[in-house]
């Protein structure tokens, strides 16, 4: 990925959603270009337009924390948004960039311990690039879908949701989770630029999908750590379920868990789903699981 238009992209598009109004700055003129101009970025940042200029062309390097501040609060920018602006800049940075650490390629036995004790929560462990290493019984019954579609591969959030016409029915609200997806690998990919992994599946799905390409136009960077998903399952019907997602720091992957609410039509869906998977219906177990 190129860092440097990267960084272009983002913050023009930060940029372009800011009005005048919004900013309290005197509109004048005809506007060519949505939101502000460069110049009344720079005056709310306090720095110079042509140091704003170089930012936004992509030359991050060297850049203070400060003027980092100054930023995200002229531009209006989240928390997350924010968080992607620091790692956009650490890469940029005048030492040498090196990958951050590499995700383990499988799962240690002893989580896949742990994934197979949640005997009443499908549950997941995913890298940064959404791959899922491994589940627990109750998981491979709920992404059955998605584990068929990979066809023996490691399946992969991303993949599944651009590119397999059954994710549209599977995900219960399939725009959001298309968002989501594409809003975890900008943030992703702003962290280690240099995955080539990462920037391989970016290609793909750029090249094979248009509803992936527009949206890694926006720039939209969520860190998503809770929620709530509904999932269309072709033998349970329709779940409503909250996760909960845990940073397993040592191996640089993460365990996603899902429930439903105590007494809710889910709960008993979930519960049903755990019968099917009991009578060795599930999906098979997918790559990097016990």
């Amino acid at each position: 990925m190129d860092q440097r238009r990267q960084i272009r992209e983002f913050l023009t598009s930060r940029r372009a959603r800011i009005s005048p109004q919004q900013a309290g700055v005197a509109s004048y003129g005809t506007r060519r270009v949505p939101g502000l101009r460069r110049a009344e970025i720079a005056q709310l940042a306090g720095v110079s337009v042509e140091y704003y200029s170089r930012l936004e062309r992509g030359d991050l390097s060297g850049v203070s924390d400060q003027v980092l501040d100054s930023l995200a609060r002229a531009l209006r920018l989240s928390d997350d948004d924010r968080t992607h602006l620091e790692d956009l800049a650490r890469a940029a940075g005048p030492a040498p960039r090196r990958r951050a650490r590499p995700a383990a390629l499988t799962v240690r036995p002893s989580l896949q311990r742990l994934l197979d004790a949640m005997t009443e929560a499908p549950a997941q462990i995913t890298n940064r690039r959404g791959d899922q290493l491994a589940t627990n019984a109750l998981g491979r019954a709920l992404f059955a879908p998605m584990i068929e579609s990979a066809g023996g591969g490691v399946p992969n959030h991303a993949r599944f949701t651009f590119l397999d016409p059954r994710s549209r029915h599977f995900w219960g609200d399939w725009e959001s989770a298309a968002d989501d997806t594409v809003a975890l690998l900008q943030a992703r990919a702003g962290r280690d630029p240099l995955d080539r992994q990462l920037s391989d599946l970016v290609g793909e799905l750029s090249t094979r999908s248009h509803d992936f390409r527009a949206r890694w136009a926006r720039h939209e960077v969520r860190l998503h750590h809770h929620g709530a998903k509904p999932f269309h399952h072709p033998v349970v019907g329709t779940l409503h379920l909250t996760y909960e997602a845990l940073d397993l720091s040592a191996d640089n992957l993460a365990l996603v868990a899902y429930s439903a609410e105590p007494g809710s039509d889910s709960a008993d869906r979930l519960r049903l789903l755990a019968s099917w998977a009991a009578a060795d219906h599930g999906a098979g177990s997918p790559a990097g699981t016990a």
